[in-house]
């Protein structure tokens, strides 16, 4: 049994293990075993015939199982366990190897119509892990983290690989070769001289190749060998450990001086000849730089079809599934044809153990959350029924079809900022900005939850839940609501509907802003002062809400807080509108140090990903990571328990970059979050939701300046948009005008400022202007007097704004 090398057979200088009983040749496969030597030994005394076995490139000595030769074609099928996430750990698929490409599906009925993933294995690297796990990469866009169901059989799977990668390098140098000369010849350059340096510059790359390969695989046979000599006693095996490293010195020695040689040579080629193919590639960048703007026009284009054609047609299906029904196809987020084991999201087992200790409510979340409540407490746990005094209004009158000329209004505003842009009501819905702030509490139940956690992490996953919670009812809402005037406000007492009391008001016109006060009877409260800075870019509009939202509960005393993210409205000009977030939120708790980042991912056309992803993970003070979130922003969001944690850099297979390195999930999870089901929003009422139907149905008792009263928002409703447009600018000149007297009353008392200009002292109603003494921004927060005014129906001090 010895090394030998075959100076026949391509790649060339390879060497290769020998094992010779009497006439025969027992065995022969690369020394490095990556690949064995396909035909026949021909040598004379010797048989023709040549039996293949495997090598354990561990310990170096002939293993007993035999590689397996792949079927007529060069096809090789079989099944392997392959990683998908964290949440479901390795799932069995069924992966196919031919014509150097590796393909999976999840069963073998798919092979005719459905393929999950392929990788072409010319470009693919091949990494053996452990004794039946391996990983193919093709640099980063795509990995593979395979697993065998033995090392026999990831042995198999490994020589397969190799035969099949070494064919596929072959065949695309040949054709690579081919494709250069035709060019060449084709710019009636010298053929032989340029053909004759590809070939040149074709066998250095492919030596180089080879002995990069073969470096990398003895230093680390050299090492193993070097580190078994160093645990071996001295005794009878010494001399044979003491063999063995002198024979894989050498063998690196010998592959090392081969590369310096080639590379030498190939460093010489490519000084001569650098001029010119730095022009070539030049030329191809260009051109593929077309090419790629090209896709995109059409890319482009497809998906202005495909909206145009989704919006002619009646809702998908999907959206009227059983609360059940968690694998349905949901609109936008692609082919399920084209979707990976990672973008899918499974529904709560029945027997998962213990995780969060208060239950998802039913009636909300729109998933079987229900087969675990038995073990948590659902009855003890769950908030007391109570019925509404009032039967709310479940629609509103039909939109009206108008026409508007959109580019003549819009030509001259791009680059503004949109509260000074004087909008008609045609891109308006019935409801004001006060309105859209107080939808945040459509999943308020939530916090209902929250508020009775004990444990202050699994707290904190509610909270960052109502925090996505908050963007479900702007998935088609692509109207602008109303600008609040000056002085405006909005009640919504839902106290014997859901506990809570909510109360705005537009405390700034420049720059907009509102403060928001939400107290429940459940044990938490909530305020905001959210200010607007939106730009019109021409294609899309960006709006970026400026200021911080804190949710205080009662009985823990715990503090949170946190920013909202970016909205963008798509197709401004041309096509149709939609919306999307993207940012990341960071829920910060003031009391323990635990925090929750969450990640916003923005569409791409061209990504496989889920549409409107989020994920997110819950972290203490000391960064480790407990709990991990996953869903959409539209739909529904996910929570499973991090049974282990590293501190690290992430990954690709770890939190989406947070930080927090590998994470080991229990293998379940439930939904924390759903969307209401039961409901389904309507084009002719502006998608609103079940809540924003109500919002702007008049109550009794309402302030004066209550946005219910706002008579263009009324009219709009109504449906008289003339009326609507003539009544709007009237209120905006209005305002206008008091402020200006606002001013003027302001300079007579102090007189103007050192650049010219008056200052507009006005102060709220309600709330009063304070430093917050945990983020230290300057805020608006209520200050009182407003429920107990309404119970008295004392509105002598609201201002007529109206």
């Amino acid at each position: 049994k010895s090394y030998i090398r075959l100076f026949n057979v391509r790649p060339w200088s390879k060497y290769y293990w020998v094992a010779l009983e009497g006439t025969e040749a027992a065995g022969l496969v690369a020394a490095d075993g990556s690949g064995r030597l396909d035909g026949e030994l021909k040598r004379p005394g010797l048989s023709n015939s040549v039996g293949r076995s495997s090598l354990s490139p561990r310990a170096g000595v002939m293993s007993e199982p035999k590689a397996p030769t792949p079927t007529p074609g060069d096809t090789y099928k079989g099944w392997l366990f392959k990683w998908t996430n964290y949440i479901k750990g390795y799932q069995r698929r069924w992966f196919v190897l031919s014509n150097g490409l590796l393909s999976y599906y999840r069963t073998q009925a798919e092979m005719g119509h459905t393929c999950r993933g392929t990788i072409n294995l010319a470009t693919a690297n091949i990494a053996v892990e452990d004794s039946c796990n391996f990983v193919i990469s093709n640099g980063g866009a795509q990995t593979y983290h395979l697993k065998a169901s033995s090392e026999v059989e990831r042995q198999r799977w490994i020589t397969a690989l190799e035969l099949a990668k070494a064919k596929a390098v072959r065949m695309q140098a040949e054709s690579g070769e081919s494709h250069i000369a035709e060019s060449i010849h084709q710019c009636k350059c010298d053929d032989r001289m340029y053909i004759s340096t590809l070939r040149t510059l074709g066998n250095k790359v492919e030596d180089l190749s080879t002995c990069n390969d073969l470096i990398a695989k003895h230093g680390s046979a050299l090492q193993r060998s070097l580190s078994e000599l160093e645990g071996v006693r001295l005794g009878g095996d010494a001399g044979d450990k003491i063999r063995q490293v002198t024979e894989r010195a050498t063998l690196f020695r010998i592959t090392s001086n081969a590369m310096i040689n080639a590379c030498r040579d190939f460093l010489a080629l490519a000084q001569a000849h650098s001029k010119r193919w730095q022009k070539a590639l030049q030329a191809e960048r260009e051109q593929r730089v077309r090419l790629e703007e090209t896709l995109e026009q059409l890319a482009k284009q497809h998906n202005h079809l495909e909206r145009a054609f989704r919006g002619a047609t009646v809702l998908p299906a999907s959206l009227a599934n059983t609360p059940g029904d968690s694998k349905g196809s949901v609109p936008g987020k692609g082919d399920v044809s084209d979707e990976d084991d990672e973008n899918e999201f499974f529904d709560a087992m029945e027997d998962v153990p213990e995780f969060i200790t208060v239950p998802a409510d039913p009636k909300r979340s729109g998933s079987n959350v229900s087969g675990i409540s038995s073990e948590i407490g659902m009855d003890e746990q769950s908030p007391q029924e109570v019925e509404p005094v009032r039967k709310r209004r479940t629609r509103i009158p039909d939109k009206p079809n108008y026409s508007l000329n959109l580019w003549s209004i819009m030509k001259n505003c791009i680059g503004k900022e949109l509260s000074k842009i004087p909008m008609p009501v045609n891109f308006n819905e019935p409801l004001s900005m006060l309105q859209r702030l107080s939808e945040d509490l459509e999943y308020s139940d939530l916090l209902d939850k929250a508020a009775k956690c004990q444990n202050p992490l699994e707290q904190l996953c509610y909270v960052a839940a109502f925090s996505v919670s908050s963007y479900s009812t702007t998935v088609h809402r692509t109207g602008k609501p109303f600008n609040p005037l000056l002085g405006e406000t909005f009640e919504l007492d839902r106290v014997k509907e859901s506990g809570y009391r909510s109360l705005c008001e537009q405390v700034s016109h420049h720059p907009p802003a509102a403060a928001h006060h939400v107290i429940s009877e459940r044990g938490w409260t909530l305020r905001q002062e959210i200010a607007l800075a939106s730009k019109f870019r021409g294609k899309y509009l960006s709006i970026m809400p400026l200021g911080t939202i804190h949710c205080i509960f009662e009985k823990s005393n715990n503090h949170y807080s946190w920013k909202k993210v970016t909205t963008t409205v798509h197709n401004i000009i041309v096509g149709k509108l939609w919306i999307d977030q993207s940012g990341e939120i960071d829920v910060v708790n003031h009391c323990t140090g635990d925090h929750c980042h969450l990640k916003f991912a923005p569409y791409s056309y061209f990504s496989r990903d889920v549409a409107r992803k989020v994920t997110g993970v819950v972290s203490d003070k000391d960064g480790k990571v407990h709990f991990v979130l996953s869903g959409t922003w539209d739909e529904k969001m996910e929570v499973s328990r991090v049974m282990q944690s590293s501190r690290g850099g992430g990954g690709e297979n770890g939190t989406d970059g947070a930080g927090t390195g590998a994470l080991e999930e229990e293998p379940t999870s439930i939904v924390i979050w759903g969307i209401e089901r039961e409901f389904l929003p309507r084009q002719t009422m502006y998608y609103f939701s079940s809540l924003a139907l109500t919002l702007n149905e008049p109550e009794e008792g309402m302030a004066p300046t209550d946005s219910r009263r706002r008579p263009d928002q009324r009219l709009m409703e109504q449906g008289r948009w003339e009326e609507a447009n003539a009544e709007k600018q009237r209120l905006e000149e209005k305002q206008r005008s008091v402020r200006r007297e606002r001013e003027r009353e302001a300079a007579r008392v102090a007189g103007p400022t050192e650049d010219g200009t008056h200052q507009d002292n006005y102060k709220a109603q309600w709330f009063e202007r304070t430093e917050d003494p945990n983020t230290g921004e300057v805020t608006h927060i209520y200050q009182g007097g407003y429920w107990e005014a309404k119970e008295q129906g004392s509105w002598g001090t609201c201002p007529d704004i109206f």
